[in-house]
């Protein structure tokens, strides 16, 4: 019998909120019909969207809230007026109490954050929390973390987001010792700054049988897919996705631009519609949309607020991968083993004075 996955939705979150929300759950579902969902939002924007949905509405306990988180409002704004009572702290409560497995929200990326770190708190031996996300590579995909939730990192934060990616890339690529690099201006261990250059040292010096430490990693590294799991702090890491959605749109724009500019474009781009497409397909943002929370005692992922419901779609089956493959008892086994490991080196060390 098919395991059977848990799923809160945020439904107020996002710009267009339950008209995206309710569409993509449904999608979803069809995808992976043993999904159910505790649905928060205001009853009477809601139950309506669901009528046209019946599967959903079957496979859904909705939950009137009557407060929503604004896309503008600040985190802690959000935390004084929107907790115990809004739509997304409610779905995160959720996960806290064990009614759902996993949370979707597509609202404010700070307030979502901070209700989540206050709700749910961080795991054991994890200072920050970090946003990973799926980046479309030559290879396939990768992960990149953080890319948003914090400012700048220590050597130990970075070595916690190489553990927690690694968990997620076992979880998502299916792959026993993924490889992690440290996002570093160069691949000489001389470059860099010092944070990223200890963080180096002591992840090639760590026993970490859950991944396999590549080094450091360039820019263009990304987009090559040269390690599963690439590593640097909240500010870059933010900059870095953030160009990358705006080349993809940039590129996207000249193509249409091209195509349309002439007939012979136009036969030219007929000629070669299936090659086009499969660009699109691999160029489309909703395709990798969601990112995920990971160091919390619990499971949050982030849709990008302005998708359409096949994005929220894709967050929700994102949300449904990393429950059913256990993300949360794999990061806490990887954080266990390497936290004895350098508690243990650290006592010999003690012991050899």
């Amino acid at each position: 019998m098919a395991q059977t996955i848990r799923i809160s939705l945020d439904v107020m979150g996002g710009d267009a909120g339950a008209e995206v929300v309710v569409p993509g759950a449904a999608l979803a579902l069809e995808r992976h019909p043993g999904i159910t969902f505790h649905l928060y939002g205001d009853e009477a924007i809601v139950a309506p969207l669901l009528e046209a949905h019946p599967a959903l509405k079957q496979a859904s306990t909705l939950h009137h809230c009557d407060v929503s988180v604004a896309m503008d409002a600040k985190p802690s704004q959000a935390l004084r007026q929107g907790r115990w009572r809004s739509s997304m702290w409610r779905a995160i409560e959720a996960v806290k109490s064990g009614e759902a497995d996993v949370a979707v929200s597509a609202g404010n990326t700070g307030a979502l954050m901070a209700m989540s770190k206050f709700c749910l708190r961080t795991m054991a031996n994890i200072e920050r929390p970090a946003i990973a996300a799926i980046w479309p590579t030559a290879r396939g995909e990768s992960i990149v973390l953080d890319v948003g939730a914090t400012i700048g990192a220590d050597a130990q934060q970075l070595i916690d987001f190489a553990l927690l990616g690694g968990a997620m890339a076992r979880v998502l690529f299916g792959i026993e010792r993924p490889t992690v690099g440290l996002l570093n201006i160069g691949v000489e261990e001389v470059k860099g700054l010092e944070e990223v250059r200890t963080a180096g040292k002591l992840l090639r010096e760590a026993d970490l049988h859950s991944l396999s430490y590549y080094g450091f990693v360039e820019g263009d590294d990304l987009g090559k897919g040269t390690v599963d799991v690439v590593v640097t702090e909240g500010f870059a890491g933010n900059i870095a996705l953030k160009t990358a959605e705006g080349t993809a749109k940039q590129i996207g724009g000249y193509l249409r631009s091209a195509m349309n500019r002439t007939w012979r474009a136009r036969l030219g781009y007929l000629l070669a519609k299936d090659a086009f497409d499969r660009l699109r397909q691999k160029m489309d943002p909703r395709n990798v949309n969601g990112g995920v929370f990971l160091g919390l005692n619990g499971i949050v992922i982030k849709s990008h607020g302005g998708t359409d419901a096949e994005g929220f779609a894709a967050a929700v089956e994102l949300a449904h991968d990393m429950a059913r493959n256990d993300l949360m008892p794999k990061i806490s086994q990887d954080l266990l083993h390497y936290h004895r490991g350098r508690f243990a080196a650290r006592d010999g060390s003690e012991g050899d004075q």
